[in-house]
């Protein structure tokens, strides 16, 4: 077989692959709806997916109609910006149909990231508006830079798939959003001095879910790094780092919450994958194991920093965590390449103005490529952030960036979009913080008088409840509640049967509480007492001993653990049954 043959296939199967892998990267649209969705508050749910869904397919219009040409078109003006074109309407026969929907589907990423950090308090028609600017202005422009033969990439910068084009890029837009946006109601609690003296935490109503978008990244992540690889041993070597930085950043994250709250953070995990990928998404190319275990480790810690910092000292509300995701391991991935750069990698192709190699710190290479990347981040940061703080002031002085303290209260579901609930015929839990509407935060309980105890009501203390009293010749009667675990229902029922007691009532209700000296927490923010489902079991005795009553339930329900329930008894001053119309001892006689 001729060199040209083998060329010519080579050529051809990775081309295949190129497309294959835009197509992971259109599938990772599903993982974002997935994690922000997990992340959020059910009533918001509907919202989100509709929103990841406009994403995308108002970045193809814009991206058609103006974001192509500025990212790949004509190199104009220094290298700033491509000269638009419609050339996919033009000249179609002859149009780079691969190269348009391979950055198609990056473009909508960039967009993605800003829904979450922004999500629950949003405007839908102000999304949508912002998502089309992103996509065709603000992330057209500066990706012409690095990938479209702009000034930078002139420099020898380099960002191989998007830690500081897609990752950064998006994290900042998503942090000046959600500043300017401001907290969901009942995030941060103030004084009355206005100050902050307590963080909420919103637990994500779907944590499964948000994993499972999590394994659907990490899965697409493959494709977001490895589809510009030209050689095996190059798609390779972007696999094996694309797989050990996520990784080792997911375990140095759950040894550090362990140890800093007492238990390994599920959502902060989850988070710390995502932050492992977005650092290893620039450097992937150039960096080998041991750099990309370092890469990994960093991410891990810096991910848990940035939802720290963003929820307690800049008080900025991210739901998602998306700026210590997006934003912060974007930058320490960008910075990474002048690092861990090293040329044993395959295709090491990094090399300044006149041709010669660049390598990163710690391989022998200097502070030259280290200030290129930081010369790049800091150029792009900066344009990034003018731009999306004109659009959003503009939507804002415009359309309103945030929705009403009814909307968000109620639902965006159901108030932007008409939907009662995302999850029919299931019932909805919504959680909310210390208080509803903005203002009441002003409430301090010290200054409520107390009453006197002249107008206090009297305690009496009752009887034994073993003790059996004759009032006008009737028995007494008592009622018995219990509280318990939903799947403790089906065990006590049958060993209240057991001891003759046959009629009771079921209900499902919610309750709260939380142990004193055992604080959890959610994201590193101490969560408030939570209503979760519980089952009340009310019976009527007379006949029955009520302490064998209690006995027997202490007995079925004891676990030693927290939440085993509570029981309660109340004096009854009589029973009438409906349909005989007999009353007291004689009304349970059927049921006892």
């Amino acid at each position: 077989m001729s060199q040209d043959v083998i060329s010519y296939v080579t050529q051809e199967v990775y081309g295949v692959w190129f497309l294959i892998g835009a197509a992971l990267v259109f599938w990772m649209q599903a993982g974002f709806a997935m994690v922000e969705a997990g992340f959020a508050r059910a009533k918001n749910a509907g919202n989100i997916i509709m929103k990841n869904l406009m994403d995308f397919c108002i970045g193809t219009v814009m991206f058609i109609l103006i974001g192509f040409g500025l990212f790949l078109g004509e190199d104009a003006f220094f290298g700033l910006i491509g000269i638009p074109n419609l050339s996919i309407f033009s000249d179609y026969s002859s149009f780079d149909w691969s190269n348009f929907i391979f950055n198609l589907v990056f473009c909508a990423t960039t967009a993605t990231i800003v829904s979450g950090a922004m999500a629950e308090r949003t405007k839908f028609l102000s999304y949508c508006i912002y998502s089309a600017v992103i996509s065709g202005i603000i992330y057209p422009i500066e990706a012409h830079w690095t990938w479209g033969g702009g000034w930078l990439s002139q420099m020898g910068f380099h960002d191989f798939a998007g830690s500081n084009c897609i990752h950064m890029v998006g994290g900042i837009c998503a942090l000046i959003g959600a500043a300017m946006l401001g907290p969901r109601i009942g995030k941060f609690v103030k004084d009355k001095d206005g100050k902050v003296a307590k963080v909420n935490a919103f637990p994500g109503h779907n944590i499964p879910l948000g994993a499972l978008g999590v394994f659907i990244l990490w899965l697409g992540w493959y494709g977001f790094n490895g589809a510009a690889a030209t050689s095996l041993d190059q798609l390779s070597s972007i696999f094996v780092t694309t797989t050990i930085a996520p990784a080792v950043a997911t375990v140095v994250c759950m040894i550090f919450t362990w140890i800093r709250y007492g238990k390994p953070d599920v959502s902060m995990c989850l988070n710390a994958s995502l932050a492992g990928l977005v650092a290893i998404t620039a450097p992937c190319d150039v960096v080998d194991a041991f750099g990309a275990i370092i890469i990994g480790a960093v991410s891990g810690i810096l991910v848990v920093f940035g939802v720290w910092f963003l929820d307690h000292k800049l008080y900025v509300d991210d739901p998602v965590g998306a700026v210590a995701v997006h934003m912060v391991n974007g930058i320490w991935g960008t910075l990474a390449v002048g690092l861990f750069a090293t040329d044993t990698t395959p295709m090491y192709a990094l090399a300044d103005g006149d041709g010669n190699p660049m390598l990163g710190l710690f391989y022998g290479g200097g502070l030259k490529l280290l200030g290129v990347q930081l010369l790049g981040m800091c150029a792009t940061a900066a344009y990034t952030a003018v731009t999306i703080y004109i659009t959003f002031s503009i939507i804002k002085k415009v359309v309103g960036l945030r929705a009403t303290a009814e909307e968000e209260i109620t639902g965006l579901d159901q108030m932007e979009h008409g939907l009662p609930s995302a999850y029919a015929d299931f019932e909805i839990q919504n959680s909310y913080g210390a208080e509803y509407l903005e203002g009441m935060t002003d409430i301090d309980l010290g200054d409520l008088e107390l009453a006197s105890e002249e107008s206090a009501v009297e305690v009496k203390v009752a009887p034994n409840v073993d003790e059996v009293t004759m009032e006008k010749g009737s028995p007494k009667m008592t009622k018995i509640e219990i509280l318990c675990r939903e799947r403790n229902l089906e065990r006590l029922k049958n060993a209240l049967i057991s001891l003759g007691i046959t009629g009771m009532t079921v209900s499902h209700v919610m309750g709260c509480g939380a142990q004193k000296g055992q604080p959890e927490y959610y994201r590193g923010v101490e969560l408030e007492p939570t209503l979760l489902p519980k089952i009340r079991i009310d019976v009527v005795v007379c006949a029955v001993p009520v302490r064998k009553v209690i006995e027997v339930a202490k007995k079925t329900l004891y676990t030693g653990h927290i939440g085993d329930g509570k029981i309660f008894i109340y004096n009854v001053e009589n029973v009438i049954k409906i349909r005989t119309g007999e009353e007291g001892f004689d009304a349970l006689q059927d049921v006892e």
